[in-house]
């Protein structure tokens, strides 16, 4: 696998917020934001490791990141990333039995959303919700500052499953195009 200046430089930056944040965490373990931060960085450093070491830093990101979660149940952030480690994860499991998502009904319909997000992207654009989500109209009533809220945050939901499902589908086109060839018979 050949790296191009940019993909070392990216793996630079971070190692060097691998380091930083685990000289953060010495100095004050209950921070979630650093704790993300320590997950994010092993889990772009895994991503040049072998397979095993690769897993092996994954199961530390997954680590820091659930214990982030511990701390801020609801970040966002930190929710998508353990997505991610545990998506990582799942490709390099070569048992496919053991390799399975759960199966719990959260993941299930963010599946089903994420099969939909391109037909979901098409509605919020034809229905002009995210001028709305974005300011494009005044209301004095506070149903309205209410209704925008709810359309922010749905763009804000739709927007991180489409994410997620682009990243998965680039990580198993990348993937399967590292393939090594079958033996010739």
């Amino acid at each position: 696998m050949e790296f191009s200046q940019a993909d070392f430089d990216r793996l630079l930056m971070s190692e060097h917020n691998r380091i930083d944040a685990e000289a953060n965490y010495a100095k004050d373990p209950l921070d979630a934001e650093n704790l993300t931060k320590w997950g994010e960085a092993l889990l772009e450093l895994s991503q040049c490791q072998s397979a095993s070491d690769s897993k092996k830093m994954i199961n530390d990101a997954i680590t820091k990141l659930e214990e982030a979660l511990v701390l801020n149940p609801a970040k966002h952030e930190t929710l998508w990333c353990l997505g991610n480690a545990h998506t990582s994860c799942g490709f390099l499991t070569p048992d496919p039995t053991e390799a399975k998502e759960p199966e719990n009904e959260i993941y299930l319909r963010s599946l089903e959303i994420s099969v939909k997000a391109p037909e979901l992207h098409m509605e919020i654009h034809k229905h002009g919700m995210t001028q709305q989500a974005m300011g494009g109209g005044s209301s004095a009533s506070s149903n309205a500052q209410s209704s925008k809220k709810k359309n922010s945050d749905l763009k804000y939901d739709i927007c991180g499953w489409i994410i997620l499902a682009v990243g998965i589908i680039a990580w198993v086109g990348m993937a399967k195009s590292h393939m090594p060839q079958p033996p010739a018979r």
